[in-house]
């Protein structure tokens, strides 16, 4: 319709119109200060009783929270129910968050355990097929000290207060009198009894007589060097589960509950059941609640450091695997070392407990004056050669028993303690930050209106102009919005736990942060005796493996 032929409206007729806008204005304010919206979504929360919402809002209403001038959806008791829900609300996001962190370090510490018993496992059956098929004699007596070595390096891997370096001289000790014995001097088994004063005298000389040479001690190094970082490990997982358990049952403060009912429920009175909280705004509350938490954030950044060296201390260049994986080598060469120098031992022996072929002379194996003033009068073999050269027709009779042997499971074998290791850095890579980020966490998505109109606590507005603070307690000083009293004494005896782990870890191993990483390996890295063929489930090749960059 043009304008020209626009009718022109009288007098009467604007009146009418007048009293219709106004009449349409009334109907919608009314439905403006309805709390059937409030209602509703207090049902759909699940915040409460439904009966504790008025139908109407009221005035002059006592609140303790969410104070405003003018008319409210909300009673003490509405207050009661949205402080109780928030709470609820709100640890039931951060234990979704630190569940997953939870999960992570509880499911890679029993799969670490699992792998270490494999590798135990399949080391132990080496050592056994090499008793019964090369040293059958003494294998039957033998085998008992194999068990007893490695259920005491089983249980050291889960932590228990046991010596690696004297597991090692146990075993070799109880296997001298059987070597003795069997090997060395087998016509005279029958003349000693190996639980006699013979027996134990063998047992008690058998390191300072060097009657196996080198390899124990070697063997002994080795295995704990390789083996305490696993243990350590071990150790450091489970030292995080107790700090993530600590962070389930962290409890908020009645300032934080106040502060979460202001951001998340206080526009709700106001009927406003869709507006959402300021980003600032919602960081300054949950950094004020998290505070005691964030002090958790630099000794957990120094523990995860820990934990990926010892990660690399125990699987780089397959250490733990070829570690335990060479016992039996190392118990072989004691045993040709032994049976070459059989004659040497065999007079020193004679010197110390007596003539092979006799009782031992009237020695108290049990004394330690007696023994040290008696071992004093000989000289032990070499630790690395005999002082003349051994026949060649020696050499040549033991040269079977040299046998090569696998250094680690086949590559079919999906036991690959360095996958599994590459695997953990990866997830655990992501978790460094995980303290000092969980508040940010708890703010972002659609929880809260980066721009634009948002909720400021106390109206709507269209940015928050609060400063934003950082996170500890030292920054909440500052906290315009959450008033932070004291810090939380569980969490702080957290704190210290996990400070002094780091510290005992650093002390135990000094030379952990000089471990050469992985990805300095290079992508032609070999192990001596295995195949040169290498692919990525092997973990000996650096290039192309996407996930090295993320575990620095």
């Amino acid at each position: 319709m043009s304008r020209g032929t626009c009718p022109r409206v009288n007098s009467y007729g604007c009146f009418l119109i007048f009293s219709a806008v106004l009449f349409a204005a009334i109907v919608a304010d009314v439905g403006a200060y309805s709390c059937h919206e409030v209602r509703t979504a207090f049902q759909l929360r699940q915040v409460g009783p439904l009966h504790r919402v008025p139908e109407t809002p009221g005035t002059d209403v006592d609140l303790l929270v969410c104070k405003h001038q003018g008319p409210s959806c909300c009673t003490r008791k509405t207050e009661e129910s949205y402080q109780f829900a928030v709470k609820r609300e709100t640890l039931h996001d951060i234990h979704s968050y630190s569940y997953e962190l939870e999960h992570l370090l509880s499911g890679h510490s029993d799969a670490f355990h699992d792998m270490f018993q494999y590798l135990l496992s399949f080391s132990q059956g080496h050592l056994s097929s090499l008793m019964e098929g090369t040293y059958s004699s003494l294998s039957r007596q033998a085998l008992p000290h194999v068990n007893q070595l490695f259920s005491s390096l089983s249980l050291y891997l889960r932590g228990a207060n046991i010596s690696v370096e004297a597991s090692v001289h146990k075993f070799f000790n109880n296997l001298f009198p059987l070597v003795y014995t069997r090997l060395i001097n087998p016509g005279i088994e029958g003349n000693i009894r190996i639980g006699s004063d013979m027996g134990d005298c063998l047992r008690m000389i058998r390191q300072d007589v060097n009657s196996f040479g080198p390899h124990p001690a070697t063997m002994a190094q080795e295995l704990a060097e390789a083996l305490g970082a696993g243990r350590q490990l071990g150790l450091a997982l489970e030292q995080g589960l107790e700090v993530m358990n600590a962070t389930e049952h962290v409890s908020l403060s009645k300032e934080c509950a106040k502060g979460l009912t202001k951001m998340v429920y206080c526009s709700h009175c106001r009927g406003l059941t869709l507006i959402k909280p300021c980003v600032g705004y919602c960081l300054n509350v949950m950094r004020g609640c998290l505070a005691s938490l964030s002090e958790l954030d630099q000794p957990w950044r120094k523990y995860t450091s820990l934990v990926e060296q010892l990660t690399h201390a125990m699987a780089g260049h397959h250490s733990m695997e070829l570690a335990l994986l060479g016992v039996r080598g190392y118990v072989n060469e004691a045993l040709l070392y032994a049976q070459l120098h059989g004659p040497l031992i065999t007079v020193t022996v004679d010197k110390v407990c007596g003539l092979s072929t006799g009782k031992p002379t009237s020695m108290q194996p049990t004394s330690p004056e007696v023994t040290t003033s008696t071992v004093a009068s000989f000289s032990p073999l070499p630790s690395a050669a005999p002082s003349k050269p051994l026949p060649e027709r020696w050499l040549g009779k033991f040269a079977h028993l040299r046998s090569s042997f696998p250094l680690k499971p086949s590559k079919n074998n999906k036991h690959n303690l360095r996958t599994l290791s590459r695997e953990f850095l990866m997830y655990l890579h992501r978790y460094k930050s995980f303290f000092a980020a969980l508040p940010e966490m708890l703010c972002e998505g659609e929880n809260v209106v980066d721009d634009t109109t948002c909720w400021s606590g106390d109206d709507v507005v269209e940015s928050y102009s609060g400063r934003v603070v950082g996170n500890g307690l030292h920054a909440q000083r500052q906290n315009p919005e959450v008033r932070v009293r004291v810090p939380n004494p569980a969490l702080a005896d957290v704190k210290e736990r996990l400070e002094n782990f780091n510290q005992e870890t650093q002390q135990r191993f000094p030379k952990l942060d000089q471990m050469e990483v992985w990805e300095e390996l290079g992508s032609g890295e070999t192990v001596e005796g295995s195949s040169t063929d290498c692919d990525d489930e092997d973990g000996c090749q650096a290039s192309g493996d996407g996930q090295s960059e993320s575990c620095e």
